[in-house]
């Protein structure tokens, strides 16, 4: 079978790609391949009664099918340049933040109305940052939360599915270049097509290594994203989150000049496991529903590792010390941070009489015997640091779930356009590399899209 346009992935993406040409021609001939499931068919087996720890489904439920791995997030779409990934330098600032704000426009016309904007203009917050060695970076936040990102999603499928083609449970093995166009190859089929547009996010990162060896696109190495998730009473860091919701902060330590950087802030949220190629790390949520929420805030502290030459594999780097995780805790690893500074390992009983209710049920233990020293040493200090804007950060009872690790593909060589040198190739979203947040992909697959539907 031939198709004007395959889009692999039907993560953000995918979805906006298909969205955009639907709506800007009803005569194109659109395929989307899904390895995962369609997002009623998403049910993470983990009910913390009969199941209580990852049994590594053949599809991750929470990392694949429709809607990718944002699907179960707590629906931020943060639109802004300074972070979430370079899709700016390829097409510029302004158009950048123009296709965010498209973007957040389609999501409110598809359940997200009512839902609220964040921004960080004009907040005296950035000053108290400033006057604690801390940077808030600017951006304006949408937050739509777990329950109504679900019903956008619902809704953005709705429209599409009489209208594009999707496979789902149906990974693709190979694409091939052909003289007018491309071949997929799946377990039982293959499949043609004029134009065919990647968008497989970090779960595909060792699939699109593979492409691009065989398709010969060049790629530079990118870097991985280590730390834990921090979890504490909602009060403490309730000044923060009421008025900006995601507060995006970075510290540079001052022993080694690492920069530390809080990420997917979710006030009255939950901690949950995350499976990545096999590898459970954590996660956090919130909703938008009142009733849903908790009594306790979280969020990651990272620390970015770039690798050069000769080391290429800052993914398996990450992996390596996530296996080591999993090795001692059988999966997440929870430790008060009284105990952490303490150089003792949690057990039950310290952490039942403290003053946070754990979210998610992990395996209490010591983080010190799996980060290394360099990159604990910064969440200390990161911590600390915290303490003075939001005094009770640093208390003991303040709960750290580990590993968090968030996996960037290697930097695909795509141009002005997001094509590869192949042309009618393009790679977009988080699969890419260039894009890291569900706004940037979102926005790589309109402004694809566009280019698409500009030369047919």
């Amino acid at each position: 079978m031939r198709y004007d346009v395959i889009i692999i992935g039907a993560g953000p993406g995918g979805i906006f790609s298909a969205y955009e040409m639907m709506r800007g021609s009803s005569a194109l001939k659109i395929a989307v391949f899904e390895s995962g499931h369609a997002l009623d068919k998403r049910k993470c087996p983990i009910d913390g009664e009969k199941v209580k720890s990852c049994i590594h489904c053949a599809s991750c439920s929470i990392m694949s099918g429709f809607g990718g791995a944002g699907a179960f997030s707590d629906g931020k779409y943060n639109i802004t340049n300074d972070f979430g990934g370079t899709l700016f330098e390829h097409i510029g600032k302004t158009q950048a933040i123009d296709l965010m704000r498209y973007v957040d426009e389609i999501n409110m016309e598809h359940g997200g109305a009512g839902t609220k904007m964040y921004s960080t203009a004009g907040t005296h917050l950035k000053k108290l940052c400033l006057q604690n060695k801390l940077n808030l970076l600017d951006a304006s936040v949408r937050h739509l939360g777990t329950d109504v990102n679900y019903i956008v999603l619902e809704q953005l499928y709705a429209e599409l599915r009489d209208k594009v083609d999707f496979y789902f449970d149906t990974p693709v093995a190979e694409v091939e270049a052909l003289a007018d166009g491309y071949r997929i190859t799946c377990k039982d089929a293959a499949y043609e097509c004029d134009r065919c547009v990647i968008s497989v996010g970090r779960s595909g990162s060792k699939w699109m290594e593979k492409v691009c060896e065989n398709l010969d696109i060049s790629t530079k190495s990118n870097r991985v994203d280590i730390g834990v998730r921090v979890e504490l009473p909602a009060v403490i860091f309730s000044h923060l989150t009421d008025e900006l919701y995601e507060s995006k902060i970075v510290y540079r330590t001052e022993k080694f000049e690492d920069r530390v950087r809080t990420f997917c802030m979710n006030p009255y949220g939950i901690v949950v496991n995350e499976n990545t190629n096999g590898i459970v790390t954590v996660n956090g949520h919130s909703y938008d529903d009142e009733k849903k929420r908790t009594a306790n805030t979280n969020f990651a502290l990272l620390v970015a590792k770039h690798f050069s030459e000769p080391f290429k594999d800052s993914n398996g780097y990450g992996e390596s010390i996530a296996r080591l995780s999993n090795m001692l805790g059988g999966g997440v690893i929870v430790q008060r941070f009284g105990d952490l500074v303490r150089g003792r390992r949690s057990n039950m009983k310290r952490i039942e009489e403290g003053l946070v209710t754990p979210t998610l049920a992990a395996t209490p233990g010591d983080l010190s015997l799996v980060l290394p020293k360099r990159i604990l040493d910064g969440i200390i200090e990161m911590i600390y640091a915290l303490d003075k804007i939001a005094p009770g950060t640093a208390n003991d009872d303040t709960l750290l779930y580990g590993v968090e690790v968030k996996f960037y593909n290697m930097e695909v060589d795509i141009d002005e356009n997001l094509e590869s040198r192949h042309k009618g190739l393009y790679v977009i979203g988080d699969g890419s590399g260039v894009t890291h947040s569900l706004s940037h992909a979102s926005a790589s697959g309109v402004y694809v899209a566009r280019q698409i539907l500009g030369k047919v």
